[in-house]
């Protein structure tokens, strides 16, 4: 295993990789796990840490990177609709 499960949320995980990059800084990665054989699958790679703390902290920034449905909006019924 050469990466380090930071956090993982139902069907996402975010990971480190052991081993930095070319550049000298790590690799994160955020990971989904494939429906049909259930392993995982790269999704979306981070360009840095605080991308990846803030995808940690806001779940549907997480489902937003995917490409998955987030952000449900809210149910709230204009009293003044237009005319």
């Amino acid at each position: 295993m050469n990466y380090r499960i930071v956090l993982q949320q139902g069907e996402y995980r975010h990971i480190e990789m052991i081993t930095p990059l070319e550049n000298g800084f790590m690799d994160y990665r955020l990971q989904k796990r494939d429906e049909d054989n259930s392993k995982w699958k790269d999704r979306y790679l981070y360009d840095n840490k605080l991308q990846m703390l803030t995808a940690l902290e806001d779940f549907e920034y997480a489902k937003w990177l995917c490409g998955d449905p987030c952000y449900p909006r809210d149910n709230f019924k204009n009293p003044y609709p237009l005319k």
